[in-house]
């Protein structure tokens, strides 16, 4: 019993990873710094200890490294555009740094393309500035691979969601990010999920909170709750990620003709030499099962 137990948590910690590792993740070197240890009593209370220690991220640090990977054509562009927003007064610094921040993501550099629109939130707070500076931390924290920066870009999402959810409590993008990072650490993880799930009661095709329910299902073992949520997704909008989700979950339930199909429709869909790859080798592996 524990074997079987372990090797579905094997397949589906290979499967996601892997699924992760096609359609999400850059390389991102270290480039945070912890604070300085803070007295948790003083600051105080139980909720204190439900959040992970708090990590700064250095833009200076994120911006150095970001441009070193590109060209000098490129990364000279970038200089300007921060001695712009450098020698800009204040009241012209949000503008120079929504420049930065696309300029940054045009070149797929979600870190520091994240970091100059928290800037903009934050001197121009309104709804939207908060949820796109949350959603591009999200988008930076499913990219990295690094295990420091990971949840420093959490706390820096958890935040902008907040904020978000302050100016309209009943934004369901706002809801729904601010679930998905309690899920993910920044709290209890029930209380975030509630949280999804009332946006889903309120908007049933509300996709991203759905397929943020069906993955978190994956992940405590619900699988049979995960297939229905995806097939769900699926009936409003198909995706190599639904469907490579779906496949997983029928896996690990052992239903490995009706994980061929979905495997196969998820590589169909995404037409990705990695992925194909990948999903013609399990394919055979599940094919000799039988």
């Amino acid at each position: 019993m524990i074997k079987n137990i372990r090797t579905k948590q094997a397949i589906l910690i290979g499967a996601v990873v892997l699924l992760v590792a096609f359609l999400f993740t850059r390389d991102i070197k270290g480039l945070v710094k912890p604070k300085e240890e803070t007295n948790s009593k003083a600051a105080g209370g139980p909720m204190a200890s439900q959040a992970p220690a708090t990590a700064e991220i250095n833009l200076k640090e994120v911006s150095t490294v970001a441009k070193n990977t590109i060209n000098a054509s490129l990364a000279a562009e970038i200089v300007t555009l921060e001695n712009a927003y450098t020698s800009a007064s204040e009241d012209k610094k949000a503008a120079e740094a929504k420049l930065l921040a696309k300029k940054w993501d045009d070149l797929e550099q979600t870190v520091p393309s994240a970091l100059y629109l928290e800037i903009v939130a934050s001197k121009e707070p309104t709804l939207n500035n908060w949820l796109t500076a949350g959603d591009t931390f999200m988008k930076a924290f499913d990219n990295t691979r690094d295990s420091v920066l990971l949840p420093a870009l959490l706390q820096k999402a958890n935040f902008a969601y907040t904020n978000a959810v302050k100016i309209d409590s009943n934004s369901n993008d706002a809801k729904t990010g601010l679930g998905i990072t309690i899920v993910n650490g920044m709290g209890a993880p029930m209380s975030g999920i509630a949280m999804l799930m009332d946006v889903v009661k309120k908007d049933p095709k509300n996709l991203k909170a759905n397929m943020s329910l069906g993955t978190f299902a994956m992940k405590s073992g619900q699988f049979d709750k995960a297939i229905t949520r995806f097939q769900n997704i699926i009936a409003m909008k198909p995706s190599p990620e639904a469907y490579f989700y779906l496949g997983t979950a029928y896996e690990n339930l052992g239903k490995n003709t009706e994980a061929i199909e979905a495997y196969e429709k998820s590589k169909k869909l995404a037409a990705n030499a990695t992925l194909s790859k990948f999903i013609d080798d399990k394919v055979n592996a599940l094919k000799n099962k039988k």
